[in-house]
């Protein structure tokens, strides 16, 4: 019989990898809970026509990336792509949004059918930050300053650069791709095939292109800043100067565009080189039309999403991860004889002496020179060893499995005690 194996794309997470995971998603959470950012979740799964109508017909996603199906209803339902939409969603169905400002966040899976690659997976793992009622640049350079901070955290500000635009009003935006078209219809044999698709569906994505030849065309195209309304401007100008003032560097790139049709006036990237092709390691702007786009009434909002897996890659590239993360037992709990029942509630007091120390018990018997093995094999520090001597005597046996210290004998009573002063 064949084996069974995970659909190509989307990746087990074994125990090896998960400390980090839990690292960095306890940093995130930290975080954002120090600039009161609640938590919110929503389904996996949403109807078709809430992502058509928000990311836009002719976008790479919704055209080639979403999986869709039909439910025994007959109703299209898709696995989210993108966390935005949904939060948007959410928040009008629970009447968050009625005269209220939300600063929220949320985490979790999302899927696209795309060629899977390192950074680059078809179930991916994407936190996203989303704020709404706030029309001010103040809003924008707050959570623009949350993500500088997650890297100085991190340890990986070095590593990352924030690029920043403004791609202004739909007028504003309507004029510039007017332009836009018309100078690349001049030099039309210049594009690739990608670019003339896009010249008919999606202009302003051309700016986005990776391909070099389009990248030096466009060098002498018009430019989006020159186009942008003077409320725009203003915005653009004020926010530049918040994240002067914060201290926070930046680099203007007029080209820079998101690939999702809801947003207007500020986008930014966080790009790196560390991670070859796959270098933006977050992303976000505002979306002010979005929510009446759903159906909601006008509301100003702005955020930005990550993706974890591009994240972890980039601390262990950088070697940031902490070295303790690699400890997974700090206790081993040795028993030999008949005295599992007093071994099980030692290591119980011991669990309760310390939040969080790990402490693990031997199970399913075995020698004392087998258990001792293992007990090595587990990475604590030490073993606590139970026989039916030491019971007798109400004692435990301590040995130092990473350290050349002599092994000791101290009472049972002491444990919880010895492991304070020692561990924690």
């Amino acid at each position: 019989m064949k084996k069974l194996q995970a659909v190509r794309g989307m990746n087990d997470l074994t125990p090896e990898g998960s400390p980090v995971w839990q690292y960095l998603e306890g940093v995130i959470s930290d975080l954002l809970a120090s600039y009161a950012y609640r938590e919110i979740r929503f389904p996996i799964v949403e109807q078709t026509a809430l992502f058509k109508r928000a990311i836009g017909e002719v976008t790479d996603i919704v055209e080639k990336e979403m999986y869709t199906f039909e439910d025994r209803n007959g109703d299209s339902l898709t696995l989210r792509p993108e966390g935005t939409a949904s939060c948007v969603r959410a928040c009008e169905q629970n009447g968050l949004l009625y005269n209220q400002t939300q600063r929220l966040w949320y985490n979790g899976p999302m899927f696209r059918h795309e060629r899977p690659q390192k950074g680059r997976l078809r179930q991916f793992h994407q936190v996203g930050v989303e704020t709404y009622g706030m029309m001010g640049p103040d809003i924008d350079a707050e959570v623009i300053a949350i993500s500088d901070k997650l890297w100085r955290e991190l340890g990986i500000r070095d590593a990352v650069t924030l690029e920043l635009n403004s791609i202004g009003s739909l007028a504003a935006r309507a004029e510039y791709k007017e332009a836009l078209v018309a100078f690349l219809r001049q030099h039309i044999e210049r594009l690739d095939e990608d670019s003339v698709r896009r010249l008919e569906t999606n202009p302003l994505r051309i700016l986005d292109s990776k391909n070099q030849d389009v990248q030096a065309l466009l060098g002498d195209a018009p430019n989006l800043l020159d186009y942008l309304d003077d409320e725009s401007a203003a915005h653009f100008k004020q926010l530049c100067e918040f994240l002067d003032a914060l201290g926070i560097s930046y680099r203007i790139n007029p080209r820079l565009v998101r690939g999702l049709d809801y947003y207007n006036a500020t986008v930014f990237e966080w790009v790196t080189d560390k991670l070859g092709a796959q270098g933006t390691v977050c992303a976000g702007g505002r979306y002010d039309r979005l929510v009446e786009q759903l159906g909601g009434k006008p509301t100003p909002a702005v955020g930005f999403a990550m993706g974890l897996e591009r994240l972890v890659l980039l601390l262990e590239a950088l070697d940031v991860v902490p070295a303790e993360l690699s400890q997974q037992v700090d206790v081993y709990v040795v028993a030999v004889g008949d005295v599992v029942a007093e071994a099980m509630q030692i290591a119980e007091s011991a669990r309760e002496s310390i939040p969080g120390l790990r402490v693990q018990m031997h199970c399913g018997g075995g020698s004392f020179k087998s258990q001792m093995k293992k007990a090595d094999r587990s990475g604590a520090s030490l073993a606590l060893i139970f026989a039916e001597d030491e019971k007798a005597r109400g004692e435990i046996n301590v040995k130092w499995l990473r350290e050349q210290r002599d092994q000791m004998t101290i009472p049972v009573a002491d444990v919880a005690t010895f492991l304070v002063e020692q561990i924690a």
